[in-house]
Formats: structure tokens, sequence, C-alpha cells
């Protein structure tokens, strides 16, 4: 009992540190960016009613939405908007057309996620380092210099994995809420009358009276529940119980108590304004806790950085990205991976954003559309996984998430008033890079369509081959083939130039599936072709670290014998040649023979040994 207690408490801290970072640095500027906006009118009701808001925001869009209904859509005890998307691409597979339309939607969703992952470590960082202009505004010049090259920093130590350090953001992200919670405590204290703010009739009244003003500062008020999503994204690694622990016993109350004492500075020094969080610290804390602050927004940013590599790596797995690079930094963790082109992609995009906007509060400005489009598409998906996946009754599904949509499409409405001010940026981003993935997507069925057309039946090839068959050679051959059943072009290759067939051929496909773990149990499918010819299907979620050497360890059972001194690896390495008609416009067709050839060896991310892999290459128009 007492090690699950020690472990529960564990993993609470870590989820602390990882899932908390970012909607806990909201605090250093969501209440001056509502305030400092200009729309609303200083007065003791208008305090009281955004307060209240902002409790209500995060008690519906966080308490209620996230933590109670959409951490029960867990996807194998998975959790985020990849396995969300699977998870409701799998309860809609009778329904192809819906399919197609919700696999577009989902894939969206996720493309938002690097526009909100270039935002969010930009105005986390810049918001933290700007507390130096409220000890001395001499250090105003120094604000982005400084911003830079601790992003710099964060991005350089990427390759050496998060291990070592990983291990303090919990504690450090636990000493940080402690701090705004007693910040906060030492201001409530002053005016306690505030904590009335509380109940939603201040909300209520200040929306009744305000209507026009209400919908205007809701693209500001949505920045306090920003990092919410990451609650369901990093399900997998915590668990549901810690998370929700967690928000519960630290993360909402601490929170609750900073914005509620920035709300009683206010009323006491409408000057605070400027920058209301670091004002309600004593002179003598204003440097230890701009140090604090900057080590919990590197920690925010660290968490999204870590789930670009995972989202990244999930989505080449699903067939919508190129094979990249992938790095793996633990040992023990085979989580913990580094993708050296995703890392410097996204600090390339992060110095850009800094750069042009400038300060946290413009950077405000590009905030929200992104994560507001992605909490719309979540809660949409959501709706499919309770009506299709869960069956429940159509009135119930509409209930549960109809309330959240209309909250949603309310944040995200009014998000688009910024749409010219700075929110393009992240949309623009995620726009490219959703044409990218479509790209790759129809291409690589094109790709496959055409390699269907020439293809041979292997069955039938091999039953011709054996009339007359060439001279066999010791040793296992492997052959990796897109589609099951056809006969693989290095085959071709090899029989044509080396004349020469191994003692055992193994024609194996790697299959990708839905979900986000496939056990070692139903890793393999095997069915033997005669004259020691196998052909292998292997299976992997997209969660999976693909290993085929170690996958095709499992069939030594089934009367192949493989032995890994004398097993060989052939490859097709295929050129694209785009044709003018027919498939993709031109200009997709050669962005897709580009990242066709640009993509990292299937070699490296099949983990097969370098000295064992033979390459061919042809030529093949789509």
């Amino acid at each position: 009992m007492s090690a699950s207690k020690s472990s529960l408490a564990a993993l609470t801290l870590g989820a602390i540190g990882v899932v908390y970072g970012d909607i806990g640095t909201s605090v250093l500027y969501s209440i001056k960016e509502v305030f400092g906006s200009g729309h609303v009118p200083f007065t003791t009701d208008n305090v009281y009613g955004i307060l209240s808001i902002f409790f209500w925001t995060l008690t519906v869009i966080v308490s209620l939405k996230y933590v109670t209904l959409v951490l029960r859509a867990d996807n194998h005890g998975e959790g985020g908007l990849v396995a969300m998307l699977a998870l409701a691409s799998q309860s809609v597979k009778d329904k192809p057309e819906l399919r197609r339309g919700l696999l577009a939607v989902g894939v969206f969703g996720t493309c938002l996620f690097y526009g909100d992952g270039v935002i969010t470590p930009a105005i986390s960082v810049l918001s933290a380092v700007e507390g130096l202009e409220v000890v001395s505004p001499t250090f105003k010049r120094a604000v982005i210099p400084l911003t830079l090259v601790i992003l710099f920093g964060l991005f350089a130590v990427q390759k050496h994995g998060t291990a070592g350090i990983g291990k303090f953001f919990g504690p450090i992200t636990l000493v940080w809420f402690a701090a705004i919670a007693v910040l906060g405590l030492s201001h409530i204290a002053s005016h306690p009358e505030i904590l009335w703010a509380i109940s939603p009739h201040y909300a209520l009244g200040f929306i009744f009276h305000h209507p026009g003003i209400t919908f205007i500062i809701l693209g500001a008020v949505v920045l306090c529940v920003t990092g919410g999503e990451a609650l369901y994204a990093d399900m997998g690694h915590f668990g549901k119980k810690p998370i929700r622990l967690a928000w519960f016993s630290i993360v909402m109350p601490s929170l609750t108590l900073n914005y509620f004492g920035q709300g009683a500075l206010l009323l006491a020094n409408p000057e605070a304004v400027k920058n209301p969080f670091f004002m309600m610290a004593p002179d003598w804390a204003l440097i230890p806790l701009v140090v604090l602050a900057t080590a919990a927004t590197v920690i925010a940013s660290q968490a999204l950085i870590t789930g670009a590599f995972s989202v990244t790596k999930q989505v080449i797995q699903l067939g919508y990205l190129p094979r990249l690079q992938v790095q793996h930094t633990s040992v023990k963790d085979t989580g913990q991976i580094y993708m050296p082109f995703v890392n410097w992609g996204l600090f390339v995009l992060i110095v850009l954003a800094v750069v042009m906007f400038r300060s946290s509060s413009n950077l405000a400005a590009a905030y929200g559309i992104a994560v507001t489009l992605d909490m719309l598409i979540t809660t949409v998906l959501t709706f499919y996984v309770i009506r299709y996946g869960w069956k429940y009754p159509l009135a119930l599904c509409i209930a549960a998430t109809g309330f959240f949509f209309v909250v949603d499409l309310a944040f995200f409405s009014s998000n688009l008033l910024k749409l010219l001010d700075g929110g393009w940026f992240p949309l623009l981003i995620g726009g490219a890079i959703f044409l990218l993935m479509m790209t790759w997507k129809q291409g690589r069925g094109l790709l496959n369509d055409s390699l269907r057309q020439d293809a041979l039946d292997l069955h039938s090839f091999l039953e011709a081959v054996f009339v007359s068959p060439p001279a066999r050679v010791d040793g296992t051959a492997v052959f990796l083939t897109a589609e099951p059943g056809t006969v693989p072009n290095a085959l071709l290759h090899n029989l044509k130039h080396n004349k020469v067939l191994h003692e055992h051929n193994l024609f194996v496909t790697v299959r990708n599936h839905e979900v986000p773990w496939i056990g070692m149990d139903k890793r393999t499918e095997i069915e033997s072709l005669g004259h020691d010819c196998w052909q292998v299907v292997v299976n992997y979620g997209f969660k999976n670290d693909p290993d085929l050497p170690k996958a095709l360890q499992q069939i030594k059972t089934r009367g192949c014998n493989l032995d890994a001194m004398t097993t060989s690896y052939f490859l097709s390495r295929d050129i694209v040649i785009p044709t003018i008609g027919g498939g993709m416009s031109q200009w997709r067709e050669k962005l897709f023979a580009q990242m066709h050839h640009n993509a990292s060896g299937a070699a490296a991310f099949l983990n097969l040994p370098n000295n064992a892999v033979v390459e061919l290459g042809s030529k093949i128009e789509i």
C-alpha cells in the first residue's frame, strides 16, 4: 500500500512538472492582457466580473471538459489529439466518407499543435524575462537578446536528452505553484472580500451588462487555459489519477489564489496593470521571482518540445509525414527521443516569432486561435467517439459535448478578431504543415497505386522461378515490400544482376495501425510460400518503436532459422518522377518527390544493422 502511495505521489509530482507547466505560467500574462487591452472600464464590479470569468473558464474548460470528460476517452491508455483522432476514425470505420472528413479535421488539429508549439515557448520565456523591466527600466533593451539566449540553450541541450534534468521539473514547478499561491494570498489578505468573485453571478453580471466587451476579451481570457490540452496529451505518461489529483489539489487552487491576488492588487493600485504579476512581489523578491519564472517557463517549453517530438513520430507512423531522423536519448526510456529537424525547425520559427512580435503583449495577439481551434476539434472528435465508439444515446452525446462546443466556439470566434494582429502566424504554420502532410499522404497513395499496377504476383513468380531455380547461396535475405503478395523490386534487381537466391527468403511488409500499441503477441504474421520462402507481416502501433530485426526473431519458432550474422536486408530506394495529368497538381507532385528524396532511409527507421543492408534503386512515375 505504501509503495503504491509513493508511486502515486511520484507520478503526481511528475505530472505537475510536465503537464501543468504551460497552464501554470499563464498567470504571467493573462490578467495583464485583459485589463491592459483598454476594453474593460476599470471599476470594482468589473474586476470582480473578470476574476469570476477567469475562475469559471478554468472550471468549465479544464475541470469539467478535460479532467472529467476528455480524459475518459483514452486509446489503450494513451491520450492526445493523435490518439483521439485514431479513436474517432476507428469508431466510424463503417462510414468511409465521414471517416475521411474526420481524419482531415484531426490531422489539421495536429498541425495546429505546431503553431501553438511556436508561440508557447516564445510568449512564456519572453513574459518571464520581461519581469526585469519591473526591476529596472534599464533592463528593457536586454529582454529580447536574453530571451533568445535562453531559448537557444534550451534547444541546444535537447540532443542530450532530458533524463538528467527531468527529475528536477516536478520539484521546481511545485515551488513555482507554491510561490504564486503565496503571492496571491499575501494580497488577498488585504482584500479578503475579493474571494466573493468565485460566485458565478459576478461573471454572468459582467457578461449581461457588457456583452460586446465580453466577446472581445474572451480572446485574452482564453490565455488562462492555454496548456489545458496537455492534460489529455500526457495521459499515457502519468495516468488519469495523478493528473486529476495534481489539478484539484495543487494547480487549480494555486492559479485561483494568484489570479484573485492580482485582482486584489489592481483594486489597491490600478497602476499595477502594466505587469500585475511581478508587481505583486516585494522589491527584495523580484529578481528571485524572475529567475523562478524563467525556470518555470523553460520547463513549460521543454514539455512542449518533447510533445512535438512525440507527435511527429506518431504522425510519421500513421503515414502523414516522411521518415525523419530519430535519436533515442535514453537507454531505459524508449519514449525519450530527439528529432534534429523538428528541434531546429521549431527553434527557427520561435526566434522569428520573438523578433517579429517583440513583446509578450504582441505575442498574446497571435496566441489563442490555434489553441481554441484545437479545443473545438477535440470536442468534435469526442462526440464521434462517445456516439459511435461507446454507443451512448444521441441526446446524451449532444448534451455532453454540445455545451463545450458552444463554449469553445465562443472563445474561437473571439480569437478570430485577433487574426490580423498576429493570429495569422500560428494558422500559417499549421496550414503549411497540413499541406505537407496531405501531400505526403496522397503522394504515398499514388506511389503505392503505381507500384501495384506494375507489381507481379509473388506466388506465381516464385513458381516460375523454381521451375529452373537459380543458384542458392547461404544465409537469409529479407526483402521489404509495401504490399504483401507482390514481388519486391529489390528481388528482381538481385536476380537480374547477381543471378542468385538466398537459402532462406523473407518477404516482409511493415504495417502501421491506428492504435497506440501492438503487443509482441500480435507483432508478426507469417505464411509459408514453399522453397524456404515466407511472407511476413510485421505490425506496429503509432507509439511502438519499430525494430525489425527484433520482431523477426519471433519467427524462429515457426520453421524459419534466422541468424543475425548471415541475414541481409534488401531495400528498394525509389526515385519518384512527377508526370503531367492525373494524381495531384504538378507542383504538389514535385513537392512530394522532394520530400520522398529527403526522407531518412528505411534502414535507420526500422533499426536495421548498417553492415547488413543492400539498397537497390528504381524510378517510379506518379
